[in-house]
């Protein structure tokens, strides 16, 4: 059994990590294009461009992370040494120098680009550390329960404090409160990393290092059927997340018209995201995870499909399918984390290899695949539905911008669902491959 204050310090490092994430998930391109001045369109290409580069650098830290040799174990050494560069990437990102249009594309790819490469070498090792705690599958998502609760309180100190924040740093001047809002976020964020380098011991269940053979691990990785699933899932998952999460914005501005009312909205979508993953646990005692997590996948596209009807100026019930959607979405978040877990168990189960790194960062690539897609569809749609800065929408772009936040978001849950029908790594079926493994480990 882990401790509670190892299970908090594992936390703390997705509330580092959460800082970036949902800034760039809720604010990224609402900064780009009302703040920098780049076309919604360009957004949504860049996001995407980049996306092609992390095909090669996710698997490539994944499994320079496996190869990692330290005193401090394979993957925490990572959150030490990477803690600085990510944040001084972050404050640049958010930076917003005087150059002409094509200037400031050129400059927000580079900066964008090196944002998320940082944000590959920091993140991927942290999410591999998670499995390196425990083999025990209930304490695997009671770690991930306790991690993303922690997550959820990064996206709450975003939500609640960027805009008011912005506000105060800048006195008007959006793009220097911007810059100064961020570097106090990473200066918070790099303290955070380091408490979870001190405070977490990684345990080493591999029996061998096969997977120091690059392509021995890589066709291992190719072997392992729920590796697949849980990849496509990721996908889908992440493209609907991030769309309905990046039109959350324009949404309440121009759908709702209560732009004053914004950072009450996301900052309550936050909170049901707080609730419902702290609640996951209890499912996951009750219900299996495989089938509680397919369960909440169709609740959230539900919910999405009952948003569809709410009309512009019912801002109240709006409210509340948003909060009712995070709350359901997230709570299947550390079901899902854990079965990445149960995955790199079963990888070794059948092909004798433990590919931790690979697992988690081939997912990762895919998550971050689902998050360029879904930022790509919200700048090209924005741009297709005639999208206009600060001006009043015409009937034709509110229509769009609904659409976006609610029924194509459905499509994607659902499209999840789907694919985990085929996903078969239930409890009882961990619990078999586990005590396997610890009968071939207690033999070597």
């Amino acid at each position: 059994m882990l401790s509670v204050k190892e299970k908090i310090a594992y936390g703390l490092g997705d509330t580092a990590s959460n800082i970036i994430f949902q800034t760039v998930m809720l604010f990224l391109t609402f900064f780009y294009t009302d703040i920098f001045g780049i076309s919604a369109a360009f957004v949504g290409t860049m996001f995407l461009v980049v996306r092609i580069m992390d095909a090669v650098t996710d698997p490539l830290m994944g499994y320079l992370a496996d190869r990692t040799r330290s005193r401090w174990g394979r993957y925490r050494p990572y959150l030490l040494w990477c803690a600085l560069p990510f944040a001084v990437i972050s404050v640049l990102a958010f930076t917003t120098p005087s150059l002409s249009e094509s200037g400031k594309e050129i400059y927000a790819l580079i900066t964008y680009a090196l944002l998320m490469l940082a944000y590959t070498a920091i993140n991927i090792p942290y999410c591999a550390l998670g499995a390196a705690l425990t083999t025990n599958p209930t304490e695997r998502v009671s770690v991930q329960s306790y991690r993303f609760v922690f997550a959820m309180l990064g996206g709450l100190i975003v939500t609640a404090l960027t805009l008011p924040l912005v506000d105060f740093f800048g006195h008007g001047d959006k793009a220097k409160g911007y810059q100064l809002t961020i570097f106090a976020m990473s200066i918070l964020g790099t303290v955070m990393f380091l408490l979870c380098f001190a405070g977490t011991k990684e345990r080493d269940f591999s029996t061998d290092d096969s997977n120091d053979n690059l392509k021995l691990a890589t066709k291992a990785l190719w072997a392992n059927d729920q590796w697949r699933v849980l990849s496509a899932a990721a996908i889908f998952l992440l493209t609907g997340l991030v769309l309905k999460s990046t039109l959350a914005i324009y949404y309440v501005k121009y759908f709702l018209g209560r732009e004053d009312m914004i950072s009450v909205f996301v900052t309550s979508g936050v909170v049901g995201n707080l609730v419902g993953v702290a609640l996951a646990q209890k499912l996951a005692d009750k219900v299996c995870k495989v089938k509680a997590y397919i369960r909440l996948q169709l609740i959230a596209a539900a919910l999405c499909v009952v948003a569809w009807f709410v009309p512009g100026d019912q801002y109240l019930l709006a409210l509340g399918l948003y909060i009712a959607w995070n709350f359901s979405i997230n709570m299947g978040t550390p079901l899902l984390w854990a079965k990445m877990a149960d995955t790199v168990d079963y990888g070794q189960f059948k092909t004798g290899v433990r590919t931790t790194g690979l697992v988690y960062s081939s997912i990762i690539f895919f998550i971050k695949l689902g998050l360029a897609i879904g930022g790509a569809l919200a700048g090209w749609l924005l741009a297709a539905y005639g999208y206009q800065v600060d001006v009043a929408q015409t009937p034709e772009t509110l229509e769009g911008i609904l659409l976006c936040f609610t029924l194509y978001p459905a499509l994607a849950s659902v499209a999840v669902a789907f694919v985990m029908g085929r996903y078969t790594l239930d409890n009882q079926r961990v619990a078999e491959i586990n005590s396997t493994l610890k009968q071939k480990l207690s033999v070597t």
